[in-house]
């Protein structure tokens, strides 16, 4: 019935499902049809296959068959057959089944590519976003640095610092990469300290020092919540965006709040804004603690000349267990080396 199409058509014939199976394996095919009573294998255990290899998914199967009953045709419909023609099948019938099946080949190819399109898109969007994102939070962060100028790069060698120190305590990847993105917030609340208190070259008076603390609470309120009114005005239709993007976005705004109010905090429970000590402290603060010292310390400021790496390590020995976490002050150590590096890497 099909070899006078040879001219319309690519044909392929097989004699047994196995030699049909490895037909279909080695080529693309808009349509499939079979018998469903066969020596050996029969066109339900074909269905089966191509079903467990997907192939039933995406190409159109017709099934002839001279059995009546309505079990075997919902059994044949149940594993992917798109089609049922009942024996004795014409050639009219089946050419048009045939023309059918290959149509909605074409249209679920067409659907797909479309899809595929689309998907790319929001990857696109996706990756447009993130970026935007980040950019963002970097110029938040610099936003904050710059009120000081003598800091230079110190969100850049902070939230790098921070990704290595994570990396030495074996937080996995996406703890890392979130550490590193918001970490460069921990300072963003000293926009609110006076520029009297915050580039005085001298020693601060207790009261001046208390207005100092409050960059930590002044920094979460920042981060802390979306201003009202927001939504009204800026909507993200659901399909430019990832579905779990909204809650990532708020998973990293509220460690960007965690770091900023935790980042003061001592293991010994004598830190700023709330006392915490030992492990009321999260890992983040403690994490940005360390880093956010070795910098200041490392770093000029309007009340001091930098300190050597020997002294830095120095005077921060001096602060395990009190100041810093035994644990992550042990990790530090073995890679302060590479916190060298990166200041030497980022350093006007």
């Amino acid at each position: 019935m099909l070899r006078g199409h040879r001219d319309e058509w690519e044909l392929s014939f097989a004699q047994s499902v196995d030699e049909a199976v490895e037909t279909v394996a080695g080529k693309a095919f808009d349509t499939i049809v079979s018998d469903v009573s066969m020596p050996g294998k029969t066109g339900l255990d074909l269905l089966k296959i191509l079903k467990e290899k997907n192939v039933s998914e995406v190409v159109p199967v017709i099934i002839l068959t001279g059995n009546a009953e309505s079990d075997l045709k919902r059994t044949a419909l149940d594993l992917g057959a798109t089609d049922l023609l009942n024996k004795p099948v014409t050639q009219e019938d089946l050419i048009a089944r045939i023309r059918n099946t290959l149509r909605l080949k074409e249209f679920q190819d067409a659907l797909r590519n479309q899809n595929e399109i689309l998907d790319q898109r929001v990857k696109e969007r996706t990756i447009d976003l993130e970026h935007a994102r980040r950019d963002i939070i970097w110029r938040l962060a610099k936003a904050g640095e710059y009120r000081d100028e003598e800091t230079g790069d110190h969100v850049i060698r902070v939230a790098s610092c921070c990704y290595e120190l994570a990396s030495a305590l074996d937080l996995d990847d996406g703890d890392r990469q979130a550490i590193f993105l918001t970490s460069p917030l921990h300072d963003v609340g000293k926009i609110g300290i006076p520029d009297k208190i915050l580039l005085k070259p001298g020693k601060l008076t207790p009261e001046e020092r208390a207005i100092m603390e409050t960059h930590c609470e002044i920094g979460a309120a920042i981060l802390q919540d979306e201003p009202k009114g927001m939504n009204k005005f800026v909507q993200t239709p659901e399909s430019d965006e990832s579905p779990n993007s909204t809650e990532d976005n708020d998973e990293l705004r509220k460690l960007a709040v965690t770091i900023a109010m935790t980042h003061h905090e001592k293991w010994d429970g004598n830190g700023y804004p709330n006392g915490l000590a030992g492990d009321d402290i999260p890992i983040c603060g403690l994490i940005v603690a360390i880093a956010d010292v070795f910098d200041a310390l490392r770093s000029e400021r309007p009340y001091k000349k930098p300190y050597s790496h020997e002294e830095t390590l120095e005077l921060m020995r001096a602060g395990r267990g009190s100041h810093f976490a035994p644990h992550v002050f042990d990790a530090f150590e073995s890679i302060a080396a590479d916190f060298e590096k990166i200041r030497d890497q980022f350093s006007l």
